[in-house]
């Protein structure tokens, strides 16, 4: 196992003081600020970007944000990793893992409940073949995000002795103790909660059901649970996922009134055909001038409709994509409307010059919020073309794009929505 003395000493004490203001007054859009040769995981305390030059060099690099109050500097891009042990073989793992790292990704993004979809029979595969190719490279180089599930009547078998999963103190402690074991490390860089341990309208779900509320673990206990480990030198940074402004807003008060880690990053779902979401008031409550807390993107290509692989049913890209491998996997992505906004958002990159993947990371690049896109791919072949998306499309998407897109968002608002 990689010894944590051989890790900067962790700055998460930054995270106790909870500061009037968290940064000085600046806009989302000046994120990006100056560029170096190499991209450190860790920060001297600036809110610095970087870029990578190697395998490079005609292109346009890979950019690095810090990652909301953190000392993470984290690439534009987060690999994800939940095919890993489901569709990919452990050596297909690492073909990917180290085609993302050589060209200029510095962060990975696990789950304790991966692969996908969730079965007792896969669990903790995806961390196994992590495990593996994470021994040959320098620890510090690599930001390891992972996630505790959050609560569940169904994935009892991730625990030892429970019926029901919840974020309180015992089920964060088990999960974290059996990551690190999977992972074969002795820290996480970021550890999330998957989804809230309350009831949340989720994936796909739009609107709140009041009938559904049902008593939670309080957010103090949450984060006492997650500053433990953080004292123990297990956890570096904690952020939520599939969260609400409510959510958000609970923990950063917590976290201020009682002296507690505060989250530094929200991973929610976020791409031209789900954007309201977080665009209506979690900006708001994410803005660096105001809690700043970074987004980290998942599916910015809608499960890998945005790559327009599923408008043609019978191809053999269609076949061996998920939504077609696992019926009723990311169904919102499947209805008739989710694919009318697609055509129609082929037709603007069509227009423009652009394929429909640099069109829909372009996109998720450039939105002034964005800390890193969550990008998953089965292939190298998936992940060159999502990596030459970001760095060969225009920085920023001209103005004329955007119009486009804007005018297509106006009449195709949030169509992945059950």
């Amino acid at each position: 196992m990689v010894s944590i003395a051989t890790i900067p000493a962790f700055p998460c004490n930054n995270t106790r003081s909870f500061p009037r203001h968290f940064l000085t007054r600046r806009s989302f859009s000046r994120h990006i600020l100056t560029r170096r040769s190499t991209p450190p995981s860790f920060s001297a305390g600036t809110w610095r970007s970087t870029a990578i030059t190697s395998k490079l060099k005609e292109k346009t690099a890979l950019e690095y944000r810090k990652l909301g109050d953190s000392d993470l500097n984290i690439s534009e891009i987060t690999l994800g990793t939940m095919t890993f042990g489901e569709q990919n073989t452990e050596n297909e793992a690492h073909e990917i893992l180290s085609y993302a790292f050589e060209h200029g990704i510095n962060a990975l993004d696990t789950a304790e409940a991966y692969p996908i979809p969730m079965k007792k029979e896969t669990q903790g595969k995806t961390d196994l073949y992590i495990a593996s190719w994470l021994k040959s490279q320098p620890r510090d180089k690599v930001i390891l995000a992972t996630k505790v599930c959050g609560y569940s009547e169904r994935s009892s078998y991730l625990r030892d002795n429970a019926k029901v999963l919840r974020v309180d103190a015992a089920n964060i402690r088990e999960s974290v103790e059996k990551s690190l074991k999977r992972l074969n490390t002795d820290y996480i860089d970021l550890l999330q909660i998957h989804w809230p341990d309350r009831y949340v309208a989720l994936f796909g779900e739009f609107s709140y059901d009041p009938s559904k509320w049902r008593p939670s673990i309080p957010f103090v206990e949450q984060l006492k649970a997650f500053q433990e480990l953080i004292d123990e030198g297990k956890v570096r940074y904690i952020g939520v996922s599939n969260e609400t402004s409510y959510g958000v807003m609970e923990f950063v008060h917590a976290a201020k009134v009682e002296g507690l880690p505060k989250i530094v990053s929200i991973q929610n779902s976020y791409s031209l055909l789900v954007r309201c979401r977080f665009e209506i008031d979690l900006v708001e409550v994410c803005h660096p001038n105001n809690y700043n807390i970074g987004l980290l993107a998942y599916s910015p290509l809608g499960g890998g409709s945005l790559s327009g692989k599923y408008l043609d049913i019978n191809s053999e890209a269609a076949k061996r994509g998920r939504l077609n491998l696992f019926p009723g996997y990311m169904e919102r992505y499947n209805r008739s409307i989710a694919k009318e906004a697609t055509i129609e958002y082929t037709k603007v990159a069509k227009k423009h010059g652009l394929t429909l993947v640099q069109l829909a990371l372009g996109f998720a690049r450039d939105r002034p919020f964005m800390a890193s896109s969550i990008v998953g791919a089965t292939s190298v072949d998936q992940l060159k073309e999502d990596i030459d998306a970001f760095v060969t499309t225009e920085r920023p998407l001209p103005a004329e794009v955007m119009a486009d897109i804007e005018s297509t968002f106006k009449r195709y608002k949030d169509p992945a929505i059950l």
